[in-house]
């Protein structure tokens, strides 16, 4: 069977919810999401589950801690300075260190999972894609058989869609 993508534009994102949940519910193919603002009741529809950036950045403020202390207490046992008597491993200097090497390999490394896990940047534009899902409607693109495609369309009008279009009948705006 051959596979068409039906596109629906939404005015807003309770309508898009809507009809998304009605697609999961029926379970007819794939969809694709676009918006112009982040969406929660979109996200929910979705199911999607919790970033793993937070899990990344933990990585990296834990590696930032292990290479802080790798760094003072080997460059304390390598040059073996002892100043007025005090001990060689000393705590409280460690411990900024330390501090300040979890924050910024945290930030790096969440700044680098951010840009790998959303896709930045996108090196070509999204099959159905039109530019007033950047400006200000909701879109939802659903990839499914052509004996399907009557139901789906039937269903995002029902949803409240303003305008639902075949693949081959798509144009740009």
């Amino acid at each position: 069977m051959s596979t068409v993508a039906i596109i629906g534009s939404f005015a807003d994102d309770v309508q898009a919810a809507h009809a998304i949940e009605e697609l999961r519910a029926a379970q007819v193919g794939d969809f694709k999401t676009f918006s112009p603002i982040p969406s929660h009741r979109i996200e929910h529809a979705i199911g999607l589950k919790k970033s793993p950036v937070r899990w990344i950045v933990l990585l990296g403020g834990i590696s930032g801690v292990l290479t802080g202390l790798a760094i003072t207490i080997g460059t304390t046992y390598e040059w073996r300075l002892n100043a007025g008597g005090k001990p060689l491993l000393s705590w409280p200097p460690f411990i900024v260190i330390c501090f300040e090497l979890m924050v910024l390999l945290g930030g790096i490394f969440g700044f680098l999972g951010v840009l790998g896990l959303s896709g930045i940047p996108a090196t070509k534009i999204e099959p159905g894609y039109n530019g007033r899902f950047g400006e200000d409607r909701f879109g939802i693109v659903v990839r499914c058989d052509e004996a399907e495609a009557a139901r789906v369309e039937t269903m995002m009008k029902e949803s409240g869609a303003e305008d639902v279009i075949r693949e081959g009948e798509y144009q740009r705006r």
